[in-house]
């Protein structure tokens, strides 16, 4: 498809990269020359400087006869407007960055009257994953499929743990738990694993199965469940505001260190329920004034990803139960060790995979695109949730029989709302829903896609 992205900022770069090695064709526009001169310099792409909501540099761009225009600056009014002259000048589809709240609540109102296809707020977003990991603090990842009926998560594997060195075809047996291992990490290589696989001590799994049974499986592995009740944040950034709201509205306490004065104000009056301290949230000695060491969960979100990740490294020294991270550069969380940063989150990346599940969606027929996609393991794994539809080969065929391309597991599979962790004797049906796991360097937009040919004689 041909796209036009308006923004080469962090959120634009990443976007950019994403939508490049999907094999789209993209213009990239932005009004800073030092900006598009790194992103020509690093991406297969056309740039071009200037105003991205004049129509003249939209029409240079090309916009009137492309699929699709996404618009990530930094002001939300310039992305509306990027949008609505887009809409005008012809091009059927428009995504929208808004960050405001105030935006947010009307985000409905702004998509029928403005005619955009998607909104995205990363903040928002990125205070609900947040939200979801202090909600089951053991779990490293969380990731939701079937309307939120079942979930993958990252757990590690410890050393003499349950886990370590027992047989994938094993688990059942040992834990008499239906769960499946869709994927694992081992001395950074990514396996998409079968039953021969053997877990180790350093493992980072990734399991799926309803929530309720993964909480049961966390807890038979000797996993802690405790329920978080004060949550220390440091940064008062409108990730906090957000997540603030959603923690307050779970009744759990919430303490917010500032170092501006005007934005400690701005807090105070958006957060009345939650206590906010102006300080440094760098400075130790504030910290345990301020009670962290009796904190159930602190979450890093200032501005720099290197203060983030020095209250982090403190929080985890002091043996803080759960400690969550925001890093904006993604190369930064392929390097540090899990004793620095054991859960880290990356707006630009939950931005960037959000929009992509879209465009994956747009080039297939209603019904048959990509539902839901999540990417694991540093990116290098995806998890894809498609419908099964007339048109999807080997319905009703047991699984054991069904060829699958080289590294692809079929992880779960929905029906009228069951769960259903799939075995050899179990099978698809028109009207499911199915989540497919694999390498993130193959790209799959349709569930055949999957197979590693087509049936013979017939659909099935």
């Amino acid at each position: 498809m041909k796209i036009v992205v308006i923004g080469d900022g962090k959120i634009g770069f990443t976007l950019t990269q994403a939508l490049v090695q999907e094999g789209h064709d993209l213009v990239v526009i932005d009004n800073r020359r030092d900006a598009l001169t790194q992103t020509e310099d690093s991406l297969d792409v056309q740039v071009l400087e200037g105003n991205g909501a004049s129509a003249s540099v939209q029409k240079l761009a090309g916009v009137p006869d492309s699929d699709l225009l996404i618009a990530v600056t930094s002001a939300d009014e310039t992305n509306l407007l990027c949008c609505m002259v887009a809409r005008q000048l012809g091009c059927p589809n428009t995504i929208a960055r808004i960050r405001s709240p105030e935006y947010t609540e009307d985000v409905y109102l702004l998509k029928d009257s403005l005619g955009l296809s998607m909104t995205v707020n990363p903040e928002r977003s990125t205070a609900k994953a947040i939200h979801g990991l202090l909600q089951y603090p053991s779990f490293l990842k969380r990731d939701s499929f079937a309307k939120g009926r079942a979930e993958i998560v990252e757990v590690s594997v410890r050393e003499n743990g349950k886990l370590d060195g027992i047989l994938l075809a094993d688990l059942y047996r040992t834990l008499k738990i239906r769960v499946l291992v869709c994927a694992a990490e081992r001395g950074g290589k990514v396996y998409i694993p079968d039953g021969r696989f053997r877990l180790q001590a350093g493992d980072h799994i990734y399991v799926t199965a309803a929530m309720s049974d993964l909480v049961s499986f966390a807890k038979s592995i000797g996993l802690e469940m405790p329920r978080v009740r004060s949550v220390m944040l440091i940064g008062g950034s409108r990730i906090a505001v957000y997540l603030a709201q959603m923690l307050i509205q779970s009744g759990i306490d919430v303490k917010i260190i500032e170092s501006s004065l005007e934005r400690c104000d701005a807090l105070s009056e958006q957060l009345p329920k939650a206590e906010i301290i102006r300080g440094d949230g760098t400075a130790f000695p504030i910290l345990r004034q301020e009670g962290i060491e009796e904190m159930d969960a602190v979450v890093a979100l200032t501005n720099l990803d290197e203060q983030n990740i020095i209250i982090s490294m403190y929080a985890n020294h002091i043996q803080i139960p759960k400690v969550v991270c925001k890093i904006n550069r993604t190369e930064y969380t392929s390097i540090l060790p899990d004793s620095v940063v054991d859960c880290a989150i990356t707006p630009r990346v939950l931005t960037a995979n959000g929009i992509l599940r879209y465009v994956r969606a747009m080039q297939n027929r209603p019904g048959e695109g990509v539902i839901t996609l999540h990417r694991l393991v540093g990116e290098k794994v995806e998890a894809l949730e498609f419908q099964v539809t007339d048109s999807t080969w080997y319905v009703n065929k047991p699984l054991r029989d069904v060829p699958v391309k080289e590294d692809i597991r079929v992880a779960l599979i929905t029906r009228r709302g069951a769960i259903i962790v799939p075995g050899g004797d179990d099978y698809m049906q028109a009207g499911d829903t199915v989540v497919v796991v694999t390498t993130a360097a193959r790209s799959f937009d349709v569930l055949n896609d999957c197979f590693a040919e087509a049936p013979r004689g017939g659909r099935n």
